[in-house]
């Protein structure tokens, strides 16, 4: 590391409020943004969740009437996945890639810079359709039709939206394969590159191939609603259930697209705080390509009960088991990072250890799932909710969470407040639980899903849920409260090395990093690496 690039510190480079925040091209200041609109969006998306969860609490039509429930689930399903857990990722992305490379930037910054900016257009647009006659898309985030068909204009717009949001990830993946294949510093191989690099190269070709698919499904659907084309009207000889395969040939990769890169920050943290390598780094590399390579043919796992012929339920149960063993061997290897490590249970490693758990819970009802004959009592049930919100909750936002709680001291040069980030772990970690393990129940119980109103057998158990819901939604403004202080407020100075053994490049630079942060390419330094053969 050159004392030039140390020297050139970070508020030397003079630019006003308007020209950092709207026209900045530095992938430090483009993550921070992408990390604040996923913030917001949390709280958006949390909010219909909290409106949903509280006409649950009891039987009966409480708050709302049917359809606008159902425009809630709806929205809050695209904003939670579009708004939160992908421009988070990317957020973290911007930040951490050019510092663990040893590059001095994105490879196309203006571009990065225009991705951001398209998504507060595109949510502002999906949002305004709740104003709009007929109100906003209620025919949940999968927009199947006919149901989708039913609905108002609005319709028009929620497709607007996912293509501005479909094209601002496919520009953002662009970059970042641009910056891993070209700006890596000099004796960086691709295989000495942290789990986090590797673990966005492959989503980022993810993002790239699926969401045009997207993109055509939604189009088909527009013209069949505005242009009288029948692509998906059984009245006119179309077929509503090829909407299903065209959408879950996107939708099970976009699963993967928000579960990948927690996969790889899990695996910067548990090395990290179990002082050791990662153990397995090249097997953790060709099981990440593995998921991403399955995800495409695991697609109509989502589809059992649609009357696919019996040939293809098989493929796609055994497809769709096969997909659990590279999983496998990520979870195993994280536990044997652990294992006989000298573990220390700071705040990052708290939620990496609850990742782990709570993903292989969701992992597990998975699997069952897979299973066809099971699959059909399962199918629409709060049992499938339950299990996609244990991945992407406990699983995807559980990683966004440990990823900032890991690097925020590097970014903002202060510690955090011990005592308040263990509180949020321990309030987040016992309260996702009250709130989405009794789902399990409920959907065994035969419970649907999307529903305003339910049996009075299902009281109890959805009262315990809605709960847990509002106790994890309040305990999010501590996640807030930490993050401001910290920024802000922090007294505690962050070093350059913030914990012990955090190996890699973004550790050789002071905390927070200079505006550019390598504008010399730093030597690379086997000592420096967090895997591979090297022994600490």
């Amino acid at each position: 590391m050159s004392s030039t690039a140390q020297a050139i510190h970070h508020e030397e480079h003079r630019q006003s409020f308007f020209e950092r925040w709207f026209m900045s091209t530095n992938h430090k200041d483009i993550g921070t943004l992408y990390l604040l609109f996923s913030f917001l969006m949390l709280f958006v998306g949390g909010g219909f969740a909290m409106l949903i969860r509280a006409e649950l609490f009891e039987p009966g039509l409480q708050l709302m009437q049917p359809y606008f429930f159902n425009e809630l689930t709806s929205m809050h399903g695209l904003v939670m996945i579009f708004g939160v857990i992908m421009p988070a990722f990317v957020g973290l992305a911007n930040w951490m890639i050019p510092l663990q490379i040893g590059a001095p930037d994105m490879a196309l910054p203006r571009l990065n810079n225009l991705s951001f900016w398209i998504l507060p257009f595109a949510f502002a647009l999906l949002l305004s359709t709740f104003f709009m006659p007929g109100g906003a898309p209620a025919a949940g985030w999968t927009m199947y039709p006919p149901l989708v068909l039913e609905g108002g204009s609005s319709i028009a717009f929620m497709i607007f939206a996912i293509h501005l949001m479909g094209i601002s990830s496919i520009l953002g993946s662009i970059n970042i394969i641009a910056t891993i294949l070209n700006l890596r510093a000099p004796g960086l191989d691709l295989l000495k590159m942290p789990m986090f690099c590797w673990s966005w190269l492959i989503t980022s070709f993810l993002v790239i191939a699926v969401m045009p698919v997207l993109a055509g499904a939604v189009t088909m659907m527009l013209f069949d609603r505005f242009f009288g084309t029948n692509f998906f009207n059984a009245a006119g000889g179309g077929d509503p259930v090829m909407y299903q395969h065209v959408f879950w040939f996107f939708g099970h990769p976009e699963v993967y697209i928000m579960i990948l890169p927690a996969f790889g920050i899990i695996s910067e943290v548990v090395p990290t705080f179990s002082r050791k390598p990662l153990f397995g780094y090249k097997a953790m590399v060709y099981a990440t390509a593995s998921i991403a390579f399955l995800s495409f043919i695991v697609w109509s796992h989502h589809m059992f009960t649609v009357g696919l012929p019996l040939g293809a339920e098989v493929f796609f149960m055994y497809s769709t088991m096969l997909i659990a063993v590279p999983t496998g061997v990520k979870v195993f290897n994280w536990v044997t990072t652990m294992w006989r490590g000298s573990l220390s249970f700071e705040v990052p490693m708290l939620w990496a250890i609850a990742f782990i758990v709570l993903f292989t819970i969701g992992g597990f009802s998975g699997v069952m799932m897979a299973l066809v004959p099971a699959d059909f009592q399962y199918n629409q049930t709060y049992f499938i909710v339950a299990h996609f919100h244990y991945v992407l909750v406990g699983g995807a936002l559980f990683g966004i969470i440990a990823g900032v709680y890991y690097w925020l001291p590097k970014w903002s040069g202060h510690m955090y407040s011990n005592f308040w980030s263990k509180l949020h772990f321990w309030s987040s970690v016992i309260s996702v639980n009250v709130l989405f393990f009794p789902q399990h129940f409920l959907g065994l119980a035969g419970m649907p899903r999307r529903m305003p109103d339910y049996n009075v057998a299902f009281a109890d158990w959805n009262m315990v849920s809605s709960i847990g819901g509002f106790w994890f939604g309040a305990t999010q403004l501590i996640f807030v409260g930490v993050v401001i202080h910290c920024v802000f407020f922090s007294k505690q100075k962050a070093t350059a090395r913030v914990w012990d053994h955090a190996y890699g490049l973004e550790w050789t630079l002071p905390s927070p990093p200079p505006h550019h942060s390598f504008t010399l390419p730093p030597v690379i330094d086997d000592s420096q690496l967090a895997h591979g053969d090297t022994s600490h």
